[in-house]
């Protein structure tokens, strides 16, 4: 069992038995490739019983969607392209992510948006591939993971020359709060992550916390990025796991001034809400 803050136990008791839902964890990852249902089981353990496990290319998407099949009402699948892949995004692959993006296990259109920070694939290409996707999502029905790193401009205006309202999630909101309210505005709900744990880039966000309205406040690890840095004592390694959910739970919860059950009830609930989950037997 990984080290936390205050233990397992106490991780588990923070939320006084009730499930989080992790809706944007990475499980395709090669570094979950030794030890993957221990991470889960970890997750399990304490009050996590539902993972989003998150595609943000082809070969993800298809991983994500063999391990929800493999662990049915546990994990569900997104399926799609990040910007960093947007290069990539031939005509061809945009037929095969609508195959799978219809699949039963897929709950999400994405990762897919804009990330002007890397630009590992060029502007152009970004907001090609942010268009096809979510012209996809439209047409199979399904909200949208998305992704959005300094390039809110353009990110806002492709999202509403699309439509004024949208069913979907912010991933790991890290913005500000004129680029908050405007999410709120087109319809979305915020995913926090364990940035809101970083001291040095992170601290802006727990002022923002009470703006979220319950409904639309989701939870994420987003491993195995952003391990929460301020886990006492320091994790041996630097991957993050849905184990260390419980620990942001709290910390959004203090920011909120709401109890860490409260949230865990309200997080979970819009979870199922907006990705269409079903309600598993409590832990």
């Amino acid at each position: 069992m990984p080290e936390h803050s205050t233990g397992p136990v106490s991780l588990a008791a923070a939320t006084a038995g009730a499930a989080l839902i992790d809706i944007g964890i990475n499980l395709a990852h090669e570094s979950y490739a030794e030890d993957r249902d221990a991470v889960i089981a970890r997750a399990r353990a304490v009050g996590v019983t539902q993972m989003i496990v998150t595609g943000s290319s082809l070969a993800s998407t298809h991983q994500a969607i063999v391990l929800a099949r493999e662990r049915p009402q546990q994990l569900f699948a997104t399926a799609g392209v990040h910007p960093h892949h947007a290069s990539e995004f031939t005509p061809a692959q945009s037929s095969e992510l609508l195959e799978l993006a219809r699949q039963p296990e897929v709950v999400a259109v994405g990762e897919c948006g804009l990330d002007y920070f890397r630009n590992f694939s060029s502007p152009a290409a970004q907001q090609r591939a942010f268009h096809a996707q979510l012209e996809l999502a439209a047409q199979v029905g399904k909200p949208v993971f998305l992704h959005q790193r300094e390039s809110h401009a353009d990110f806002i205006a492709i999202l509403r020359e699309h439509a004024m309202q949208w069913r979907g999630v912010a991933h790991c909101f890290t913005g500000s709060g004129e680029e908050l309210r405007a999410y709120l505005e087109l319809g979305l709900a915020i995913g926090i992550t364990g940035w809101i744990c970083d001291e040095r880039r992170g601290a802006h966000l727990a002022a923002l916390m009470p703006q979220i309205p319950a409904q639309r406040l989701l939870l994420e690890s987003d491993g195995p990025y952003l391990l929460p840095r301020d886990l006492r004592p320091k994790p041996a390694a630097r991957r993050n796991e849905p184990a260390y959910l419980p620990h942001v739970a709290a910390r959004v919860a203090r920011a909120r001034d709401e109890s860490a059950t409260t949230l865990a009830v309200s997080s979970t609930a819009a979870a199922r809400a907006l990705f269409q989950l079903p309600d598993v037997p409590s832990i």
